[in-house]
This record gives structure tokens, C-alpha cells and sequence, in this order.
């Protein structure tokens, strides 16, 4: 590295006649770099091209002219029109482009990444307009760092922007297509986003310097720590996993949980949560969720309707197998339920009904629309028991009195005196 300076150093002076004015400087230059006080650096291309560019105009000087500081104006200024209108021009001709394509994603695409674009130009304008200027050492080795943050920034918020969109388009397909995953996307977004800013950042810290072999080799026995201290949340991000693979239920559905029963508001990295129907808030930590047996009650292909119906025992044989017959009747005629599921039968002799089972299904799992046909065909059913001039039992019992009690009830006195 010294050699490469000193070399910098002597061409500077050879190139330049002027230069023996400033033997001084580069003396004191020559010796900072042997001592080691700072970082040698071999002037770069754009210094090179200056100062030829100078030497064919015939301006002599070793340091800073006001030429020098033309130049790096006129770099300023020519990036500056770059970015305003030459960019703008470019990303309106490929915004154009991108609207005849029948994705959108390059529709979503361009507009995200106009902003970056312009400030790399912005950055590589302002850092050619310093290059062309002569430095000191220290500045050199400053601005050198300066420039490796500046641009490994904008370029991390160009992929960033681009990571960010693609996820978007990503999502809108999984709504419009109606997919399960869709729910997952928030959560998967977050997650894939904090990795590509945790990696972003340690690609950054190691372009400027940094170690980060030795930082992830202390994470790890750091992370070793972290997980025992925090297994229960490590625990709730795997069950988390697990629903986005099984995918049970999705925002806005009605599930059971264990005990737990409501709509589905929010499924996030730790919990779920539910809205019940006395509207109270139900956080579940997802390790739980992986746990338990989940009944989604949003979910249904048909609803089945089960119920017994219970007759007086003064009902006659023969007036029980005809209304056996109209019941079974007046659902098939409806419309909504489907007939290969209907079952009406006078099952069993209960202790004060005789049991009419009644089970069918509804073609519309909607759970309004399933209360609907059930009401119609209750009502139905109702008005045939009543036009057969049969009741519908219900508890009671009989109570048979023996003795001196039954015989004051018979002669209508009173059953409460004491027998004597």
C-alpha cells in the first residue's frame, strides 16, 4: 500500500510542474503514509482523468483549482438533471410499457423502485463531484467509509422496496383467488421483511469493517440463552407455523377452540384472537391453538337438523302413522333440504310423549337461510298436529293417592286434617 502512494505521489509532481511548491506537503504526505497514521490510497480513475484533462489545457497547479471546483459543480448539476428529468423520462417510458403487459406486478413494480433509482444517481453524482477534488488522506479514508454506508443503504432500500411490492402482489393474489394463506400473508410479510432487514444490516456492518463472524458467533451462545428464557414465545411462533401450513380457519370465521368459541379477528406470530358472541376479546396463544381440536363453524357443506317430537298418549295408532306420513311429506316438499337425508319415524315411548324422530339436511350451509327452512317446515309441522286434532305432550306425571287421603278427596273434604 505505501509503495502505490508514493507512486500517486511522484506522478502527481512529474504531471505538474507547479508541483515543487508543494514539496512540503507532499513530504509531510509521504510520511504520514510510512508511519502508518493513515490509509494509503492510489488516486482513482477521475483524479487521473482531471488532471490530464487539466494538463491539455494548460493549467498547472498541485492542489485544488478553480477548475477543479468547475468540474465538480458541473457534476453536481449534470447529476442532478439526471435524476429530475432523466429518470423521470425513463421510468415514465417503462411505466408505459409496463401498463400494455397483462401482470401488474411490473405496474406496481416501476413506481417502488423510482425513488431509490434517483437517489443512487443523486449519491453517485455528489461522490464523482468530491473525487474530482484533491483530499487529504483522512478525508479520503472518511469519505471512503461514507460512501460504502451511502450507497450500500440506497441499494438495500431498492431491494427493499422490491421485496416489499412483490410480497403485495402476492397477497392481492391470494385474496382474489380466495387461497387460504391468505389470512398468513400480514405475518408472513412481517417475518420475511425482519430477516431481509437483519441481513441487510450485517451485510452493511461487514462492508464498512465490522466483524460479523465474531457477532453471530456470540448470537449463538446468546441465542442459546434467548431460547431457554423465551421457549414459551418460541413455542407460539412454531404454532403459528403449524396453523399457516394446517390453515383450520381464516380471518373472519366463526370457530370453536377448546372452550372457546367466536370470530376469528386477528391471527397473529404469538396469539389468535376471537371476538365471541357476547363480544368480549379472546387472545389464544397459537401453541394452544396447535393443540386443541378446532371446529370451524364457517365451514359446513350442508346443516343437519335433528329433533324429537312429542305426542299425547291418547294419540290413536292409526292417527300416528298418518301424521308419521304428512311430516315426512312436508319436508320433502321443500325446496332446500335435501331429500336423500330425510328420516321421520315414531321411535320411542317416552315417560309422558310418545317420539316422533325427526332428522333431515339443508342444501345451504348459511346459517340464516338454515334457520329460515327450519322455522317453515316447524310451522308446517305445527299446523298438521293441530288440523289432525292431536296435542303435543308434555312433561307431567299422575299421582295415584290410596287410603283415608284419597277417600276425604273423593267426598271433597279436606285432605290436610289429620287422620285421628
Amino acid at each position: 500500500m505505501i509503495l502505490p502512494a508514493l507512486a500517486g505521489v511522484m506522478w502527481a509532481q512529474d504531471s505538474v510542474p507547479g508541483a515543487a511548491s508543494s514539496a512540503a506537503h507532499t513530504t509531510a504526505a509521504a510520511a504520514a503514509v510510512a508511519t502508518g497514521q493513515v490509509e494509503a490510497r492510489v488516486p482513482d480513475f477521475l483524479e487521473y482523468l482531471v488532471d490530464a484533462l487539466l494538463a491539455l489545457f494548460d493549467v498547472r497547479g498541485s492542489g485544488n483549482t478553480w477548475q477543479h471546483y468547475g468540474i465538480a459543480a458541473l457534476l453536481l448539476v449534470g447529476s442532478f438533471l439526471l435524476r429530475r428529468v432523466g429518470a423521470t423520462i425513463f421510468f415514465v417510458f417503462f411505466k408505459k410499457l409496463a401498463a400494455k403487459t397483462k401482470t401488474t406486478l411490473d405496474d406496481k413494480l416501476f413506481p417502488a423502485l423510482e425513488d431509490p433509482v434517483k437517489a443512487i444517481i443523486a449519491l453517485l453524482g455528489a461522490y464523482a463531484a468530491v473525487r474530482v477534488l484533491k483530499l487529504s488522506p483522512q478525508v479520503d479514508v472518511v469519505l471512503a467509509h461514507a460512501a460504502t454506508v451511502a450507497f450500500s443503504c440506497a441499494l438495500f432500500w431498492l431491494f427493499l422496496r422490491a421485496f416489499n411490492t412483490v410480497l403485495d402482489h402476492l397477497h392481492e393474489i391470494t385474496r382474489e383467488r380466495q387461497l387460504g394463506v391468505a389470512a398468513f400473508m400480514p405475518w408472513i410479510k412481517k417475518t420475511l421483511v425482519v430477516m431481509f432487514v437483519v441481513f441487510g444490516v450485517l451485510l452493511i456492518a461487514q462492508s464498512v469493517g465490522a466483524d460479523v463472524k465474531a457477532f453471530l458467533a456470540g448470537l449463538g451462545i446468546g441465542g442459546l440463552a434467548f431460547a431457554l428464557a423465551a421457549q414459551d414465545t418460541i413455542a407460539n411462533l412454531f404454532g403459528s407455523v403449524v396453523v399457516a401450513i394446517d390453515q383450520p380457519f381464516k380471518v373472519g370465521e366463526t370457530v370453536q377452540i377448546g372452550s372457546h368459541l367466536g370470530l376469528v379477528e386477528d391471527i397473529g406470530l404469538r396469539s389468535t384472537k376471537l371476538r365471541t358472541l357476547a363480544k368480549a376479546l379472546i387472545t389464544i396463544p397459537n401453541k394452544t391453538v396447535a393443540a386443541e381440536a378446532i371446529t370451524n363453524l364457517s365451514r359446513f357443506t350442508q346443516r343437519r337438523v335433528e329433533q324429537v317430537i312429542g305426542l299425547t298418549y291418547d294419540t290413536p295408532a292409526d292417527k300416528m302413522e298418518a301424521i308419521v306420513g304428512e311430516l315426512r311429506a312436508i319436508i320433502l316438499a321443500q325446496p332446500e333440504v335435501d331429500p336423500a337425508s330425510v328420516m321421520v319415524c315414531f321411535r320411542d315411548y317416552s315417560a309422558s310423549s310418545l317420539d316422533i324422530w325427526v332428522v333431515y339436511l339443508t342444501k345451504d350451509p348459511d346459517f340464516l337461510a338454515h334457520l329460515q327452512v327450519r322455522q317453515r317446515i316447524n310451522l308446517a309441522m305445527m299446523r298438521a298436529v293441530q288440523a289432525r286434532g292431536l296435542s303435543f305432550a308434555f312433561p307431567s306425571q299422575t299421582v295415584y293417592l290410596e287410603g283415608e287421603v284419597a277417600r276425604r278427596l273423593a267426598s271433597g273434604g279436606n285432605p290436610a286434617k289429620p287422620v285421628t
